[in-house]
């Protein structure tokens, strides 16, 4: 596995002058996934839980269903400038009867750590059919549950504390417990590494789970989130237009802007259970 960390010298400046040391900053390398030996993406990541990060995107771009449409994974030879294997191509070996996925001019699978999926044709060609819709999930959470989620989530990032450079996406059950964390220079790698997890545990579809991130809700993370069944999204940040007419499409609750006790619920009002209103002074 490659470094998930790099130190580097850097001039420090303050109101007290300037010196040389070292910073830790969250290491960014490229990953080819290949299908069979196939190329099939390269997405820049941090390097780890990337047999994870490659079963979540085929569940979300719709190749897989479950990990037993995954025969095996491994990394390739892929030597570096000092002869040594840098990790950074995985090959994925589909199940028998399991069909590869589309490589397209129309579906370029191109990712980069700012943006997600690039060079998809139209907005039509990434919305795609989930298998495990969310609309009918019963989940019922409080606002004092979802509350807590950004500071566990926060907990839980511990490559953050090193190097302030990381996006972060965690799991929580019914009861706001913590499934599991991962950390990313890519949002939507963060998620895809959590439901890679998921995929990998046979937990999904994901019935009766919140999905929290550390950024904002787009587009492109609610798609992920229903093609896992997920039935709620709460994002730190906004949300984007296009997130929340997905959001009320797929029948998922999204949630932006959660931070301490206050939040927006912009879809899926009907599963926040009803909080009593502060006594008058």
């Amino acid at each position: 596995m490659g470094r998930v960390t790099v130190r580097r010298p850097v001039l420090r400046v303050t109101e007290h002058g300037s010196r040389t040391r070292p910073d830790t900053l969250a290491a960014e390398e490229p990953l080819e996934i290949r299908i069979g030996g196939r190329a099939l993406s390269v997405t820049m990541r941090t390097p780890g839980h990337d047999v994870e990060l490659a079963h979540g995107f085929l569940l979300t771009e719709n190749v897989i269903a479950s990990g037993d449409d995954v025969r095996g994974a491994r990394f390739c030879d892929s030597p570096g400038p000092d002869g040594r294997n840098t990790y950074n191509v995985l090959d994925v070996v589909l199940a028998d009867g399991v069909a590869p996925p589309d490589t397209s001019v129309e579906r370029n699978f191109y990712t980069t750590s700012s943006c997600g999926v690039c060079g998809k044709a139209a907005l039509d060609s990434v919305r795609l059919s989930t298998r495990h819709s969310p609309a009918e999930d019963a989940l019922r959470i409080s606002p004092e549950l979802l509350s807590g989620l950004p500071d566990q989530l926060r907990a839980a990032q511990k490559v953050f504390d090193s190097t302030g450079g990381l996006h972060g996406a965690a799991l929580f059950d019914s009861a706001g417990e913590l499934l599991v964390c991962r950390e990313d220079v890519g949002r939507h790698n963060a998620v895809d590494k959590v439901l890679g997890w998921a995929v990998l545990a046979q937990r999904v579809p994901l019935r009766g789970c919140v999905l929290m991130v550390s950024g904002r809700a787009s587009f492109e993370l609610v798609q992920k989130a229903a093609m896992a069944g997920v039935p709620a999204l709460a994002a730190v940040s906004a949300p984007s237009s296009l997130a929340v007419e997905l959001a009320e499409e797929q029948g998922m609750t999204l949630v932006g802007f959660l931070r301490g006790s206050s939040m927006n619920v912009y879809t899926g009002a009907e599963r926040i259970t009803e909080t009593e209103p502060a006594p008058a002074p």
